[in-house]
């Protein structure tokens, strides 16, 4: 088989990505959305109707649906303050600033949400090419031709499911910890300064904001779930995805008390090693277990394939296992060091306890807790959001209270 130019292999993996089905579903949605214009408008260059299609074109289903009305009413209510100003006054520096002045207070009173501007950016538009009263009425025409064509697409066409892209960047984000923990290991053994410990923690305090990057990234891969014909299951994905960067930004936090808590060490001890040989040693096995864990969790959380999924349980149950054992030798050198030179014995009581709180989150034990509290929290809310629906639900299959029940943890991480 002969050998792929590189260039063409990145360029086939790019077409198989969320980002570039997706720019391709929104080009063909405006293509369809003009040619549709052209044929029921009199028109010769409908743009307004490619515009609508792109903006109503989102990236998830689920956003198209809930979004797409709001869209449609900033459209439309743009267009038509253009056909007002363009029947009175026409186009000119005060007439513009007036126009968008009025849209953007209309916007806020029609209450068309985070849309607001493309209120402004419509009337704009239909403002520049339709200054003839009876023209720029031909924009609502084709402002609801693109707002049909977008929500058909979307409806005929799922859109893509981000899954993928927001499992790479949870995975991402354990390597990053994980890494962390072996520098830290790395560090315990002998003499450490305060800057390095300093800089240290000012690494561990920047993980807060890759924290928020995926959490974006999560969320939108929640919302390709919802609603989706492509997804049996997207429901327990998004809250196996959830409840796993939920654990995850928890050992992040404790990650950095516990980078806190070696800086404070190394202030006290500027003139001396951190720790005795033998309990660095320790120190350092446990730390590097503990980044096993948390990479093994990860992966646990985000693989889609049930024998890889079965490996990394494996991993993580080992690296959970060797951690404690690791941790009780800790324990004991730390007890005999302490009853032999009691100094900052309260920072070494710290710094099991921050391991024992990373360990205890990555537990299976702790991963069902937080599968089933998010379970219930949804069905409250369905309670909540349809009371007759889930009434006339209890009635048909004769349960009082709505609850779905956990699945076992193996296949709800798969």
């Amino acid at each position: 088989m002969p050998d792929v130019p590189e260039p063409m292999v990145k360029l086939v993996r790019w077409s198989t990505e969320p980002a570039a089905v997706q720019i391709l579903r929104s080009t063909a949605a405006a293509v369809i959305a003009y040619q549709v214009a052209v044929w029921l408008t009199p028109q010769p260059a409908p743009l307004t109707a490619p515009l609508t299609a792109l903006l109503v074109v989102q990236v998830t289903l689920y956003s198209t649906l809930t979004t797409g009305i709001r869209r449609v009413n900033s459209v439309v209510v743009g267009v038509l303050i253009a056909i007002g100003f363009s029947a009175l006054v026409g186009l000119s520096w005060w007439s513009l600033g007036l126009t968008i002045f009025t849209a953007l207070l209309v916007g806020r009173v029609v209450r068309v949400g985070e849309f607001v501007v493309e209120v402004a950016i419509s009337a704009m538009l239909v403002l520049g090419v339709g200054q003839v009263a009876h023209t720029a009425w031909d924009r609502v025409d084709e402002t609801l031709i693109g707002a049909a064509v977008g929500l058909l697409f979307n409806l005929l066409f799922a859109p893509p499911v981000w899954v993928q892209s927001a499992g790479g960047s949870i995975d991402s984000l354990a390597r990053r910890m994980a890494r962390l923990f072996r520098d830290m290991a790395g560090e315990v053994g002998g003499h450490l300064t305060v800057a390095e410990a300093a800089d240290r923690l000012h690494e561990a305090r920047r993980v807060d904001h890759a924290i928020v990057e995926v959490d974006a990234s999560l969320r939108q891969a929640e919302d390709s779930l919802r609603w989706n014909p492509r997804v049996r299951e997207g429901l327990l994905s998004r809250i196996v995805l959830r409840t796993g960067l939920d654990t995850l930004e928890i050992c992040a936090v404790v990650m950095r008390v516990l980078s806190r808590t070696l800086t404070d060490l190394a202030k006290h001890r500027t003139e001396e090693e951190l720790f005795p040989d033998e309990v660095a040693a320790e120190l350092e096995n446990l730390l590097g277990h503990v980044a096993d864990a948390i990479q093994s969790f990860a992966e646990l959380i985000t693989t889609q394939v049930a024998a890889n999924a079965e490996e990394a349980e494996k991993r993580l149950a080992s690296a959970l296992t060797e951690s404690a054992a690791s941790r009780n030798r800790t324990a004991d050198l730390l007890l005999a060091g302490v009853q032999r030179h009691p100094r900052q014995w309260q920072l070494h009581g710290a710094l099991l306890a921050e391991v024992d709180r990373i360990l205890d989150e990555l537990t299976v034990e702790k991963r069902s807790e937080r599968l089933v509290e998010e379970l219930d929290r949804y069905g409250g809310e369905m309670n909540d959001r349809h009371p007759r629906l889930q009434m006339l639900r209890r009635r048909l299959t004769g349960s009082r209270v709505y609850r779905r029940a956990a699945p076992p943890v193996r296949d709800a991480f798969r």
